[in-house]
């Protein structure tokens, strides 16, 4: 049996999004800014796209810029809103537990002479709303949190954290990393006073290469492309017709069966959780989101024990998957508390509505069965 439980890393496309692809690849291959028929037959792709994820956030289409997907998003949305309102202020505030694209861009502005603040979460991954508060102050310009954490699951309150800065100042940007929400809850940027907000596809069943960020109509945001101008002037370069399709069918159809998945994914998750912690030594962190479980196996490497789980056929990811070819002790895990005895020994398992109740039992069965040789061999 193959058992693919590594959903947050990246999915495989669903048929729907395989098909529009092929015609945008075959037949609408033309460039979406020429003004012939083969450009305008590209560009209704685009516009297509742009409505239905516009719809499901309840905003303008324009409001809509196309990326090469969440890293891009993030980066534009931190670079381009700081160097924007730099004059306003020179304050960020983030939190401990962002993914590498937020944290990078973060530290690269720091060089440029902005003073970032990051905040404390609680050991469920929930952050501090007291150290928000006390963060404030009048040069803050942006606050950037996760709307779900990548490796724990952790489910951040988006209004609340939201309605603490717009009370303190309603022209401090509040940006969301929405990479592991979009597609798995609902989000409406502009009801809760969300300025912009990053999306990928290729975690939710769309292709690789493709993501967005929605960007308030009020927002300034410079440009981190310069070139020909597309997608008005924010993210230059002829646009990824293909992607930007496939990206648009997954949203559609995704969010369509929401309620469903959600529930598939819960019972999956929920399986595995119950049946790890029948296991000696298993501890659970695991967070609200219904895709992501994050357990520790004391007394066994986390990458020992993932080769070994993939030697049978079941794969799984020792945190992130974008510093995974860089074994280090997650920081996530440091900032929520986690026994130092378990920070090298923490698998995330990753769901999508295509896994079953039977592939979490198989990986239970197999858990009992190689976690006591492990063990043995790890204290030999």
């Amino acid at each position: 049996m193959e058992v693919y439980f590594d959903n947050a890393a990246t999915t495989k496309i669903i048929p729907e999004v395989r098909e529009i692809m092929l015609v945008t690849l075959d037949e609408e291959y033309g460039n979406p800014s020429s003004m012939h028929l083969k450009g305008v037959g590209a560009e209704k792709y685009i516009r297509y796209a742009k409505g239905v994820i516009s719809k499901q956030l309840k905003c303008e289409p324009k409001e809509i810029i196309f990326t090469s997907g969440g890293t891009e998003s993030n980066n534009l949305a931190l670079i381009g809103t700081a160097l924007a309102n730099k004059r306003a202020g020179r304050h960020i505030i983030t939190t401990g537990i962002e993914h590498a694209s937020v944290y990078q861009p973060l530290l690269y502005l720091e060089e440029q002479g902005f003073r970032i603040t990051f905040l404390k979460v609680d050991k469920e991954g929930k952050v501090d709303l007291e150290d928000l508060k006390k963060s404030l102050c009048e040069d803050t310009i942006l606050v950037s949190v996760m709307a779900v954490n990548n490796e724990i699951g952790a489910v951040e309150p988006l209004e609340e954290i939201v309605g603490i800065v717009k009370e303190y100042n309603k022209d401090i940007i509040c940006h969301v990393d929405a990479v592991q929400a979009f597609g798995k809850m609902t989000i409406y940027p502009k009801r809760i006073g969300v300025d912009a907000m990053s999306m990928s596809g290729h975690k939710i069943h769309g292709p690789k290469g493709s993501g967005a960020l929605f960007v308030d109509n009020r927002v300034k945001i410079k440009p981190i492309l310069y070139g020909g101008g597309q997608e008005r002037g924010i993210r230059s370069g002829t646009e990824n017709t293909s992607a930007i399709a496939g990206m648009g069918k997954a949203v559609e159809v995704i969010y369509d069966r929401l309620e469903e998945n959600n529930r598939n994914m819960r019972q999956v998750k929920e399986t595995l959780i119950t049946g790890a912690l029948g296991i000696e030594g298993v501890t659970d962190h695991s967070g609200e989101a219904p895709h992501i479980a994050s357990l520790s196996f004391s007394g066994v490497r986390s990458e020992v024990l993932l080769h070994a789980l993939e030697d049978r056929g079941i794969y799984v990811s020792a945190g992130s998957a974008c510093s995974s070819n860089h074994p280090a002790v997650s920081g996530v895990l440091k900032a929520i508390g986690l026994d130092k005895d378990l920070l090298e020994s923490t698998l995330r398992f990753s769901f999508s509505e295509y896994n079953t109740v039977e592939e979490a039992e198989y990986t239970i069965s197999v858990l009992k069965e190689i976690l006591p040789v492990l063990r043995r061999f790890t204290r030999k």
